[in-house]
Formats: structure tokens, C-alpha cells, sequence
């Protein structure tokens, strides 16, 4: 039996995940959450640094991806304007929309873990 492929959607395309890795504990929540998704096989967690900096390797990977992931802390959005940036609509999750204050939510394996299934369970 052949083993799956990580970081692929079912029809076997490369997803990427790019999470805010922002200075906020929702940052800081995303970030770990794109990690989780990465290890998990959801997908695979991606340089928005490069993205935002025009690393041309970068951005010509994230353009060939079937799916793009966003994850932003916050409702200012850099992952999901970064990716719009160059000409990519992601789709795009929001951890202050899933029931965490910024500046209040400190980063725990339970909030990674509810970030993460509500998530997954919108895939």
C-alpha cells in the first residue's frame, strides 16, 4: 500500500500554508497551528517573509500550489494581504474570529488544538 503524501490535496496538488508568525499571541497562535497542519500532513507550512520580500522562488512555488492557506492572527491580515500581494486569493482563516482576543490569549497546546480542528474541520 502506497504511503500518502504529505502536503498534498486529495487529488495529489501541493497545498501551502503560510500562518502569521506576527509579535501578538494570535500570531504566535497561527504560527503554531500552521506548524501543527504541517506535521499532521494538512498541508505544508510556507516562508511569507519570502513572499512579502518577492524571493522569486518563492513566489513561483506559492503561484504553482493548487491550494493556499492563509492563517492570520488578526483581523489586520498581513498573511492573506501578502498572498493577495502577488496575485494569489488564499483561503483564509482568522484566529480572532475563532473565539480569541489579541493581547489575551495566551498560547496554549488547547488553543493551538481548537485553532487547529476548527480549521481541519473546514477543509
Amino acid at each position: 500500500m502506497p504511503e500518502e503524501k504529505k502536503d498534498e490535496c486529495c487529488c495529489g496538488g501541493t497545498i501551502l500554508v503560510f500562518p502569521c508568525s506576527g509579535a501578538a499571541d494570535v500570531g504566535a497562535i497561527a504560527d503554531q497551528v500552521g506548524r501543527k497542519m504541517t506535521r499532521e500532513g494538512l498541508g505544508k507550512m510556507y516562508c511569507l517573509a519570502g513572499v512579502g520580500g518577492h524571493v522569486s522562488g518563492i513566489v513561483e512555488t506559492t503561484k504553482g500550489a493548487d491550494e493556499v492557506i492563509t492563517i492570520d492572527g488578526c483581523p489586520i491580515a498581513c498573511a492573506t494581504k501578502a498572498v493577495e500581494h502577488i496575485g494569489i486569493t488564499p483561503k483564509s482563516f482568522e484566529v480572532t474570529k475563532m473565539g480569541f482576543e489579541k493581547g489575551k490569549s495566551p498560547v496554549t497546546e488547547e488553543a493551538i488544538n481548537k485553532v487547529f480542528s476548527e480549521i481541519k474541520s473546514m477543509l
